[in-house]
């Protein structure tokens, strides 16, 4: 009998080891790849799992903790109804809904909308974040622990097309970036509080991108690049304060993506920097391609390579050591989100609606399986398990392997 509870309790710790959740934009840790997750190569009837109808627009992402799945969204004539939705990842039974009023700026572009930054978790909390700089915490439950509208303290933090910035959580603090032609910061929250630990005066130009994490050996060593017109900045997310600078202009649409300790900029096409090994506060250039140009989405980082796609629908793979271009594939484009790769596959969805799935070689990729959602897609895939979920305005459907 002991035998037997000892090999079902390593059976169980293997498992819950296994399943690594889907807690941000592009993944846990920023780069649009899981490691664990085994989505299906056909995408189709067959593999639909289910499909939920949503009662909003949103360009956010689905996260994945558990057995839950979370979504936002914005409704009403000026979109200021705020949503929050939890669905059973099993069958898509929608758990529970929780809504709020916007107390800040809700005009958009028409392209995008009020619920465009992707929630997070620290797999205890789920973090909301919309245009209109109102930020929502929540208990897995739903029961609302503490809310701030931003626009309170900073009434010019807007642009007139709408904020997207993506929020992380790392480790017991909260980082939106808000950034904008007027009152332009990023702020760090105290996860538990929703209290203020430090604001970054950032530069007064529009910013669409979001943050993204650099891993260090320990969590206390974890930082935080904030890109953004002028370069990018790596900060202490506990303390906001600065380790080191790039100073040398950057993207405002396309985030970076960072791989073990080198960060690859969306910057004259693409630039590899890491923290410098002679002066800590300067970064090493470790090379610069100005022939990969990444379009709207973030570059993904799988396996010593680099991932992207340019304005034109092409795929683009470049090897991380040199930036050099390894190949390239056409799909079918125009695309708003970034790729995701797990399984040796990349995923990506049109803004028609189009998934497409492409098995990645070492010389070429070829293009597995592609379906028609039928409906507008500007979000980009989460990853969990045997699954694949996507979003439009209307619907969150999620793929899995059976």
């Amino acid at each position: 009998m002991r035998c037997i509870l000892y090999t079902l309790s390593l059976w169980l710790l293997a498992a819950s080891l296994t399943r690594a959740d889907w807690r941000q934009f592009r993944g846990n840790d920023v780069n649009g790849v899981s490691p664990d997750a085994r989505p299906p190569a056909a995408l189709g009837p067959e593999t639909l799992a289910w499909q939920a109808s949503l009662p909003g627009r949103g360009l956010s992402s689905p996260v994945v903790v558990g057995k839950r799945v979370f979504i936002t969204a914005s409704s009403g004539p000026t979109q200021d109804r705020l949503h929050v939705l939890s669905f059973d990842a099993a069958d898509g039974t929608l758990l529970w809904e929780r809504q709020f009023w916007a107390t800040g700026r809700t005009v958009t572009h028409d392209k995008t909308c009020v619920a465009a930054p992707t929630p997070c978790s620290d797999g205890e909390r789920l973090f909301a974040f919309y245009s209109s700089n109102d930020v929502v915490c929540l208990d897995l439950e739903g029961n609302l622990l503490w809310c701030r509208g931003l626009t309170w303290d900073h009434p010019n933090a807007s642009n007139s097309l709408g904020m997207s910035s993506s929020p992380v959580v790392v480790g017991r603090t909260l980082i939106a970036m808000v950034e904008n032609d007027d009152d332009s910061f990023t702020v760090g929250l105290n996860a538990e509080t929703g209290e203020t630990r430090w604001k970054l005066s950032r530069p007064r130009k529009a910013n669409w991108t979001s943050p993204v994490i650099l891993r260090g050996d320990v969590p206390e060593r974890d930082r935080v690049l904030v890109q953004g017109a002028t370069g990018a900045v790596v900060v202490d997310p506990l303390t906001g304060e600065t380790d080191w600078t790039y100073a040398d202009g950057a993207a405002t649409i396309p985030s970076s993506v960072v791989d073990g300790e080198v960060a690859f900029l969306s910057s004259h096409g693409i630039t590899a920097v890491r923290r410098g090994r002679s002066n800590p506060q300067v970064p090493d250039i470790l090379w610069q391609e100005g022939a990969l140009a990444p379009g709207t989405g973030s570059p993904a980082a799988y396996q010593g390579r680099l991932y992207l796609t340019n304005s034109a629908g092409a795929l683009t793979c470049a090897s991380q050591a040199d930036g050099k271009r390894l190949w390239q594939k056409r799909l079918t484009g125009p695309f708003s989100g970034s790729p995701v790769i797990a399984d040796g596959r990349l995923y990506i969805v049109s803004e028609k609606g189009l998934i497409q799935v492409v098995q990645l070689r070492e010389d070429d990729a070829e293009i597995l399986s592609t379906y028609d959602l039928g409906e507008t897609v500007l979000c980009t895939p989460a990853l969990d398990g045997n699954a694949l979920y996507v979003r439009s305005d209307q619907h969150l459907w999620k793929f899995a392997a059976r």
